[in-house]
């Protein structure tokens, strides 16, 4: 067990916090979740308690706001239990978070000294699966986190962790003069990618979305937008004539509705693999999946993935379909966090969140955001302001 540096008086740290509390799984938040208000759930210990995720190269930090993401809801329903689940009940959801270092250990895992120090600011993204951040204190792990830059807040650092880390990793495929098509261009990820595909070269952006007004509006800024319940992509006339280099699907759908378009003898919105178009994604078919056995995973990413992946390269296929590819955007290291926050330091990428937040850190508050959360109707990213004490 590694020894923990000792602290400012500034920063003491209580044996009991508030925090969110879920207590079993369920899509009913009225029924499962709640924050205490008598601050009763035990404040955790670096280098005695474990995180609930189960990670290493812990530090303890001073919870100043929280991201919600679609994993998190994900866990609290118990779909993918057998993989994401809490160790007991109940356990404080919340994966994505920004915070005041107050407890750093003399030296890593690896015997290196933390680069962290007491005082920093820090956005923390989670690690293996989405949990332990929803509190007044959490443990989170020093190798996906970064120093917060002192014109982001907290409330836009916890936006950022995660979801615009994963556009700005998507957007390093985007080529300089690409048109580029983004399904599910109003969500957390999708309204930092929209930024970060003009930032990165492209000559051309579309959304599809619910709320085609705001994709055009800044700072998420497409160039076009429809709204799919009431126009279908595939019939947008300009599209046809000049077919998309890139479709990015982040809401799920778009690939079978691509095949479905094929025999109908219409020009594609999408250019070919053999004319060097591609199409990403990071999400299966059915963005509301359960995964409770290894052979469920594989029926639900590897097989559909590898398929498509093989029969866009190869063959015929090529000639009509777009390059296939899954992508998998969160690695276990800060480099791709430090270039998202210095960007949004130089203004360059503007955290979007939800006009409805920042949520209160209240029973009400805390419940609401989920529910929004779960609608995938969330404008943006979905924040809880957990403190505002520096």
């Amino acid at each position: 067990m590694s020894t923990v540096r000792a602290q400012p008086a500034s920063f003491q740290i209580p044996p009991k916090m508030r925090a969110a509390q879920c207590t079993g799984y369920g899509e009913n938040v009225e029924q499962i979740l709640s924050v205490p208000q008598d601050g009763t759930v035990d404040t955790p210990r670096l280098g005695i308690d474990k995180p609930p995720a189960a990670f290493k190269n812990e530090m303890l930090i001073k919870v100043q706001a929280v991201a919600l993401a679609a994993g998190d809801v994900r866990v609290m329903s118990g779909k993918t239990r057998e993989f994401q689940g809490p160790p007991s009940f109940p356990y404080v959801p919340g994966g994505d978070a920004c915070g005041i270092v107050v407890a750093v250990p003399e030296e890593t895992k690896k015997g290196d000294q933390c680069k962290f120090r007491v005082g920093d600011r820090v956005a923390a993204r989670f690690m293996n699966k989405p949990m332990g951040m929803l509190g007044e204190y959490a443990l989170c792990n020093t190798a996906v986190c970064d120093v917060v830059p002192e014109n982001v807040s907290s409330e836009d650092a916890a936006a950022l962790v995660s979801s615009a880390m994963v556009a700005v990793i998507i957007a390093d495929r985007i080529r300089e003069g690409d048109r580029v098509l983004i399904y599910g261009a109003g969500g957390g990820v999708g309204s930092h990618l929209c930024q970060m595909a003009r930032l990165n070269g492209a000559s051309y952006v579309a959304g599809v979305g619910r709320d085609p007004q705001r994709l055009m509006e800044k700072p998420i800024s497409c160039d076009y937008a429809v709204d799919y319940t009431k126009t279908d992509p595939f019939s947008v006339k300009e599209w046809c004539d000049e077919p998309f280099d890139v479709i990015i699907d982040l809401a799920g759908g778009a690939w079978p509705a691509l095949l479905q378009h094929r025999p109908l003898g219409r020009p594609s919105i999408v250019k070919s693999a053999k004319s060097k178009g591609c199409y990403l994604t990071t999400t299966p078919d059915n963005p509301i999946f359960e995964i409770h056995s290894m052979w469920d995973f594989m029926k639900t990413f590897l097989f559909p993935s590898l398929r498509r992946a093989i029969s866009s390269r190869i063959g015929f296929s090529r000639a009509s379909l777009p390059k296939y590819s899954y992508v998998l955007a969160l690695p276990e290291t800060s480099e791709a966090l430090t270039r998202t926050l210095a960007l949004a330091s130089e203004n360059k990428l503007v955290a979007c969140i939800d006009p409805q937040g920042p949520f209160e850190f209240t029973d009400d508050g805390v419940r609401r955001a989920f529910e929004l959360q779960a609608s995938k109707h969330a404008k943006g990213k979905v924040v809880i302001t957990v403190s505002t004490e520096k």
